[in-house]
This record gives structure tokens, sequence and C-alpha cells, in this order.
């Protein structure tokens, strides 16, 4: 018997790219006052298709992370990584597009922070909830293996 089924690996996946998710949209809010910078999100569904893709191929490349030993992340086939910013590690895969519904300013910031704080609030709410069916599902697992004497 399998202890992590797929719901479980379902629930670690999408809490992984609900995190990538958070990077992008507080990167947007660290460039708000960065000339020409473009607002970016990270298509959850994509990501999600994407990280499931890399679970089943086994034969996956990889790529080296931040340069230190033994790091590396899949390269996943189709989705292009998620471009460099400063500070970031090489390597994080996952498609990353222009944040809907923000138009560039006088100093061409296409940064609306009442909209990326809207979604940064949104995804919280979403790993929150996913955290907390890992947790119920962990919880089961543990009343199992203690024979109900939890």
């Amino acid at each position: 018997m399998k202890l992590i089924d797929a719901t479980m690996s379902e629930l670690q996946r999408a809490l992984d790219v609900r995190m990538r998710r958070h990077d992008v949209l507080a990167g947007n809010v660290a460039n708000a006052d960065t000339p020409g910078y473009v607002a970016r999100d990270l298509d959850f569904d994509a990501a999600m298709a994407g990280a499931r893709q890399a679970e089943r191929s086994p034969a996956l490349a990889l790529a080296a992370t931040s340069g230190e030993p033994g790091t590396f992340l899949p390269i996943v086939p189709g989705v292009a990584p998620a471009p460099k910013a400063p500070g970031a590690a090489v390597g994080q895969e996952g498609p990353i597009v222009p944040l809907a519904g923000t138009s560039p300013g006088l100093d061409r910031n296409a940064v609306d922070l009442d909209r990326t704080m809207v979604a940064m609030a949104e995804n919280a709410l979403l790993y929150g909830a996913t955290a907390r069916a890992a947790a119920k599902k962990l919880a089961i697992l543990r009343y199992v293996a203690s024979d109900g004497n939890a």
C-alpha cells in the first residue's frame, strides 16, 4: 500500500506552484518603482501541468540552480524557464505571463500594487487551504497508523 497517494502528490505540487507564484508576485511588489518593469504572474494551471509532466517523465534534464554543487531542478519540456531576476535561482521553471489588467504608467512601469496585493492575498488563501487539506490527509494516516488510538 502506498502511503503517499495521488491526492497527496497533487497537494504537494499545488503547494510548490503556489509558493513559486507568491515569489513572482512578490517580485512585482519589489519592482513597483522600477522604470520599465512589466508586472508578471505565474500561470497556475500551466505550471501544475508542467509539474505533473515532470513527475511522470523519469528522463528529465536537470539544470543547476544557484551554482551550488548538488542543487538541481528539472527542466520541463515545453515550459520556458522564468526570466532570471536579481537574486533568483537559475532553473525556476514555470510559465510566466504578464499580470492581467495592468497598463504602464508614465515611467513604463506596469505594476498595479492594488491588483498585485489582491493576487497575493488570493494566492495566500489558496495556499492555506491546500496546506490544511494536506494536514487533514496526514492526520488520517496518523490515525490509521495508531490503530485509532489518537
